[in-house]
């Protein structure tokens, strides 16, 4: 360990116990230590700069239990600003820990941070990402899993393993070669791969007993593209999508959209020889395919013959299964009470946002945006100036609710919103690709998805009663995708394309929820540790 990285980790230490009074002092801690760097990896055959996590590409899993405190001291050791985002974790009441750049300053080159984050009431399958420039084309993810508190009943029996597996599509380029292609104004050219765990065709294998069954918790964390993952003569027993227990609907194969979690069970109950893991690319041409290999520990024998087939660009078919995955009614959340017993179809929505995506040229160069306004960031993250009431960083109302006609132009979209309401999203994709949108700070219910235009009318679709709760969620091209949501969490959060160069080049917005209370039964105050950047360099956070 280096003396700056030692130093660091020290210094964290002296000040964690002051900063603990935030969280309830009777539910555990877990502590990290993370030292990121840019390594040699070669995932696709070909040597490039990855970006690694305590040595790992993957990036270590992080285990925790429902309400756990999880204190995460990050020490960028790369030679440019660096940020990690937490994938569907709620940062309940405290937006500040989110890790993108509207809501916290970046951790400068030789400089640490310490994240404290609480799973506040969350299970599921979830990951981490970094969230800058183009970092994440080069690594630096990892999966996050949140179990259940013990005495809180899951609705099936404890796997005999329970397996990370990262999928997404790969370029063989740098990652700065991929920003400087974007900052051109160009678009990115098709990927070069789909990596499994970090490793090309071939190159990842899971052990399985005979017998026995498996979870596997399946994380899209790819740049672009919907991915179908499969397992030769295997089928997937569907049980949590992003923190909500499913029904458990058994599938051959599983689209997984980009910035999706999945988690399924999958039983050894084949003879005993080695199977194809499948995971190909959807509504492409051509469609990419890579393999990893599943090992039964009896095995007599290797894969062989072509690798089972999977759909190619049918919609239908994707539409059909992604209606299919609703909510187990009588299983326990992460609290004892049935996740069934919040009637989210009996209350009355209070506003309706539709947002619809597009692309287009904005002084000569590539851009895409959000009822026309492509997102540009500001010199200061917006929270803290919102915190700090710093004047002229953004202004609430800088994007339409509706779609608005008009060709692209750039600005800081803030879209506003009252803190317990309870309102809806529509997604209006009329664009002929795939869209996946994901909002930080919440879980929402997916109540409708149908192709054309939407209308008032659209509503008597809708799933109200058993509809998924997630945090990710797919919208097929020439279509819309409609959601409730319960603001009950303050703060300025994320609403953006998982389609990262599109995000990179303006498709996202912030949603600010707000409230006029100063209650920390609202929302916690600025965290002391807080690193501060832009017009808010030299405030005050709160004295130790």
């Amino acid at each position: 360990m280096s003396l700056n990285f030692a130093g660091a980790a020290v210094s964290a230490l002296l000040f964690l116990t002051s900063l603990f009074s935030i969280v309830a002092a009777e539910d555990p801690y877990r502590f990290f230590e993370w030292n990121v760097t840019y390594g040699d990896i070669y995932p696709l055959g070909v040597r490039q700069k990855g970006i690694l996590i305590n040595g790992q590409f993957p990036g270590p899993d992080i285990h925790s239990v429902t309400n756990d405190n999880l204190i995460i001291n990050v020490f960028n050791s790369l030679d440019e600003p660096f940020l990690i985002s937490w994938n569907g974790i709620q940062q309940r009441r405290n937006s500040f820990e989110d890790g993108v750049y509207g809501t916290t300053c970046p951790i400068p080159p030789g400089r640490n941070f310490t994240y404290i984050l609480q799973v506040k009431d969350q299970i599921g399958s979830f990951y981490y990402f970094p969230s800058l420039a183009f970092h994440k084309a080069a690594g630096g993810f990892g999966g996050i899993r949140i179990l259940s508190r013990p005495r809180i009943p899951v609705p099936f029996p404890d796997p005999a393993g329970d397996y990370t597996v990262l999928i997404g599509d790969w370029y063989k380029s740098n990652h700065t070669s991929l920003k400087a292609h974007l900052d051109a104004g160009k678009k990115l050219p098709f990927p070069d791969g789909i990596l499994i765990n970090g490793r090309g065709p071939g190159g990842f294998s899971f052990n399985f007993e005979q017998g026995k069954t498996y979870r596997l918790r399946i994380s899209n964390v790819g740049l672009q593209h919907s991915l179908n993952f499969r397992i030769q003569n295997h089928k997937l027993k569907l049980v949590e999508v992003e923190g909500t227990h499913t029904l458990q609907t058994t599938y051959s194969s599983l689209d997984v959209h980009v910035g999706q979690s999945y988690s399924v069970l999958v039983t050894a109950d084949q003879p005993g020889q080695d199977y194809y893991i499948v995971a190909s690319s959807r509504f492409t041409t051509p469609i990419l395919t890579t393999t990893g290999t599943l090992h039964y520990t009896n095995s007599a024998g290797r894969v062989s013959g072509p690798p089972p087939g999977g759909p190619t660009i049918q919609v239908d078919w994707s539409l059909n299964q992604a209606r299919s995955i609703r909510t187990n009614l009588t299983a326990s959340g992460p609290r004892p009470n049935p996740q069934g017993s919040y009637h989210y179809g009996l209350i009355n929505t209070t506003k309706t946002y539709v947002l619809e995506n597009s692309a287009g040229q904005v002084n000569g160069k590539q851009r895409y945006g959000v009822n026309s306004v492509s997102f540009v960031p500001a010199d200061t993250p917006l929270k803290l100036a919102d915190y700090f009431k710093i004047g002229g960083v953004f202004r609430v109302g800088s994007i339409s609710d509706r779609p608005t006609g008009g060709g692209l132009y750039l600005d800081t979209s803030v879209l506003g919103a009252d803190y317990r309401t309870f309102v809806e999203f529509v997604f209006q994709n009329n664009e002929d690709i795939i869209q996946s949108w994901h909002l930080d700070g919440y879980s929402f219910f997916v109540v409708g998805l149908d192709g054309g235009q939407w209308t008032p009318a659209s509503r008597k679709e809708y799933n109200l009663r058993d509809a998924v709760s997630r945090c990710t969620v797919q919208v097929y091209p020439k279509s819309w995708t409609a959601i409730y949501v319960a603001l009950d969490n303050v703060g300025m959060w994320n609403l953006r394309t998982e389609f990262w160069a599109r995000q990179y080049l303006g498709q996202q917005l912030y949603l600010r929820v707000y409230t006029p209370s100063t209650s920390i039964r609202d929302e916690y105050p600025i965290p002391k540790n807080a690193l501060l950047c832009g017009r808010a360099t030299g405030r005050r956070t709160r004295p130790l």
